[in-house]
């Protein structure tokens, strides 16, 4: 859950840090005090979009910064991290966002400098913001196959991983096909080019490692004389009379001397006998070596050569002679397939349709684990929307599949990289009226119970830590706005919420309420937070239900409200 939010320079806010707790956070004030702006930098922090317009007026850049304590060891952001290559210790997440008054956006992730794109990746996995006039994933058509999948993942899995496999391998195959099938005259030049390189390659008779070797070579040929002086200096001051040899073998007869006498000598005698034999096998070995080298002007003018037309070849066709050798082996290949194309194309056509009748029955598991798990969930659906005096609601997930001819003339659904469903959320409020897709539904009051509903359902599926509404309870009142409350505190058990409301209702159910005003400062607008006591959240009740005038009809509402969030609470 997000458990500190520091803002500073941000739009009209000055410097507010705010701490969150568990369960349902409610924050309200008058239009205008900064409650969005909250939400706004949330967002961002988030890795949504920035701009200098956020950066407070006469300062230099806006800072924003979050602590996301994680309530579990198998949370998805464990994987985001490392896939990313950032560190997640002690479950916490420091989120920062900083946006310069010239524009620029800076990310970090613990610390670690990271892209919005990173930061976003991060970001969905913690915080799952929704506002009446935002337009959401769960309005979107196409997010819904993805939801979807979420509500039973543990299902879907396994059949998932093995269709994508399926599915890119025959993706891959339709494009060796296409690339082998269309525009002869560029199949013509792409052979010519190919049997060029493999020409030169094959003049060039590479052997492996050819660079690293020659490069050892040339790195002694060029230091000859300086490798010569060092082994004849080492040698020269092992082996000789007065020389470190000598001495070795003094200290050896000295206490050899004694050996009889002592078994501490005699260990060390053994010792020491042990080294010089190995000092003098050593000696031997320098010597030899330095009587081998031999300095050519020539050798070095032919390893110089080589090591250039070696170079010249690394620029086309690879880093290393390795690299390069490889390469010539997939020339090949690729010359032998282009010049019998025909039996190829052939054999690639065979290979094509194995794979898509074996991603075809892997897309037909996944299809028939979402028809059943549609079949909960719009039942589910169904009773959460009852809650919200819904009571006529339909709730529908249409499956829609398209079909093409197969090279064997039978139909077959056409495959994507979810399978191929293809699907739709559709909803009657009504009776007698038909489904429409959700994204249509005109009515505002309507639109926020159904998010309200699909958050309540999705959030535990999607892991989220956070789901933050900002107003969504615009177009409601009455009943309706007191179920809409029940069903926040609801969704509040299992993530924590956090709710700008001017819901008395919605208010009432806060663990936590905090109010939003704005303040004057050196004549300059800032807003303050303040979390409220139970006294103040009466007045600020009675401030909802009423407006501004404030009366003791209003406090004993405001505390009739808090005695029946209190009584649904315990229930």
């Amino acid at each position: 859950m997000l458990t500190e939010l520091s803002i500073r320079d941000f739009a009209i806010i000055d410097q507010i840090s705010i701490t969150f707790n568990e369960g349902l956070t409610v924050l309200t004030g008058e239009t205008g005090a900064g409650k969005s702006i909250i939400i706004d930098a949330v967002q961002l922090l988030a890795g949504g979009r920035g701009s200098i317009e956020f950066v407070r007026h006469g300062a230099k850049k806006a800072e924003i910064e979050g602590l996301f304590i994680l309530d579990r060891k198998e949370h998805p952001i464990h994987q985001v991290g490392k896939d990313f290559g950032i560190d997640i210790t002690d479950d916490q997440v420091v989120l920062q966002r900083t946006i310069t008054s010239n524009g620029k956006s800076i990310c970090r992730v613990n610390s670690k400098l990271v892209t919005l794109g990173i930061l976003r990746e991060f970001g969905k996995t913690l915080i799952d913001i929704h506002s009446q006039h935002e337009t959401q994933s769960l309005m979107d058509p196409e997010s819904h196959l993805e939801l979807l999948d979420l509500y039973d993942p543990e299902s879907m899995k396994r059949t998932k991983k093995e269709y994508s496999y399926l599915y890119e391998r025959l993706g891959n195959l339709k494009a060796r096909y296409k690339d082998l099938s269309e525009n002869e005259q560029e199949m013509a030049h792409r052979l010519d080019l190919l049997e060029f390189q493999l020409q030169e390659l094959e003049q060039a008779n590479l052997e492996p490692n050819e660079d690293t070797i020659l490069e050892e070579e040339r790195s002694s040929l060029a230091n000859f004389e300086k490798i010569y002086t060092t082994l004849q200096d080492s040698y020269n001051a092992l082996y000789g009379e007065q020389k470190g040899l000598e001495w070795v073998n003094i200290a050896r007869n000295a206490l050899d001397v004694s050996s009889d006498f002592d078994n501490f000598i005699k260990e060390k005698a053994e010792e020491i006998s042990n080294h010089y034999y190995a000092l003098e096998e050593l000696t031997y070995s320098i010597r030899n070596y330095s009587e081998s080298q031999q300095y050519s002007p020539e050798r070095l003018n032919e390893v110089e050569a080589r090591l250039n037309e070696i170079n010249r070849l690394k620029k086309k066709y690879g880093p290393t002679v390795n690299d390069i050798l490889n390469y010539m082996a997939k020339i090949e290949e690729e010359i032998e397939e282009i010049t019998n194309k025909d039996s190829h194309l052939v054999k690639l056509a065979e290979q094509i349709d194995e794979v898509e009748k074996d991603a075809y029955l892997e897309a037909k598991q996944l299809h028939d684990i979402r028809v059943k798990s549609a079949d909960a969930l719009m039942a589910e659906i169904e009773n959460e929307l009852k809650d919200l005096y819904l009571e006529k609601a339909t709730f529908s997930i249409f499956f829609q599949q398209s079909t093409h001819e197969t090279e064997v003339s039978e139909q077959r659904a056409k495959l994507h990289k979810n399978g191929f469903d293809k699907i739709r959320f559709l909803i009657s409020t009504n009776t007698g009226e038909p489904l429409k897709d959700l994204h249509k539904v005109a009515s505002g009051g309507e639109l926020s119970r159904i998010m309200l509903a699909l958050k309540k359902i999705f959030a535990k599926h999607q892991g989220v830590t956070s789901v933050i509404f900002d107003e969504v309870d615009t177009g409601v009142s009455g009943r309706v706005a007191q179920a809409i409350a029940e069903k926040i505190y609801q969704l509040s058990n299992s993530s924590q919420v956090l709710c700008i409301t001017h819901l008395p209702q919605v208010a009432s159910m806060a663990d936590t309420h905090k109010l939003i005003e704005k303040a004057e400062n050196n004549n300059r607008t800032s807003t303050d937070v303040k979390e409220l006591t139970t006294d103040e959240q009466v007045v600020e009740l009675s401030r909802m239900i009423t407006g501004t005038k404030l009366t003791e009809t209003a406090k004993e509402h405001a505390k009739e409200l808090l005695d029946m969030a209190h009584t649904f609470k315990s229930k």
